[in-house]
């Protein structure tokens, strides 16, 4: 009952969750990312979002960017807050440039999203990462 009541944290519960938490946030983001990557190199017309006047390609390129190549790095556990950046961004601008005049349940998943990145971003990717291991073997080396 302690436990429950305190402020204290097992690291090894901590780095168990945020392995679990990086992997099922990464494959939901994956099902996003691949139907734009899907569109991307489709022979359709490109419709998206133009953010910052980029145009709908270059746009789109950046969310596939973000929302698969960076979901695999998160997944992995590789490039972990770098990877998250654009992550972060890419909810941030869906939040509130792509849905602001959406109801709240339209921006509701992506600020769920931005939630659990800003989150991840501030606890970093945990010891079950290949992060870790990279900042482990540089400690032992110098």
């Amino acid at each position: 009952m302690n436990y429950l009541n305190s402020i204290k944290q097992n690291p090894i519960t901590v780095d168990i969750i945020l392995l679990i938490v990086r992997v099922f946030i990464g494959f939901a983001m994956l099902s996003h990312g691949f139907p734009k990557l899907q569109l991307l190199f489709s022979e359709e017309e490109i419709t998206f979002y133009n953010f910052l006047g980029l145009g709908q390609k270059t746009s789109l390129i950046l969310a596939v960017f973000a929302e698969f190549v960076c979901s695999i790095f998160i997944i992995l556990g590789l490039f972990t807050r770098f990877s998250l950046g654009f992550l972060i961004i890419t909810m941030f601008v869906a939040a509130f440039f792509v849905h602001s005049s959406d109801i709240f349940s339209k921006r509701e998943l992506s600020l769920l999203y931005l939630s659990v990145y800003l989150l991840l971003f501030a606890m970093g990717p945990g010891k079950y990462s290949i992060d870790h291991m990279i900042d482990r073997r540089k400690e032992t080396s110098w």
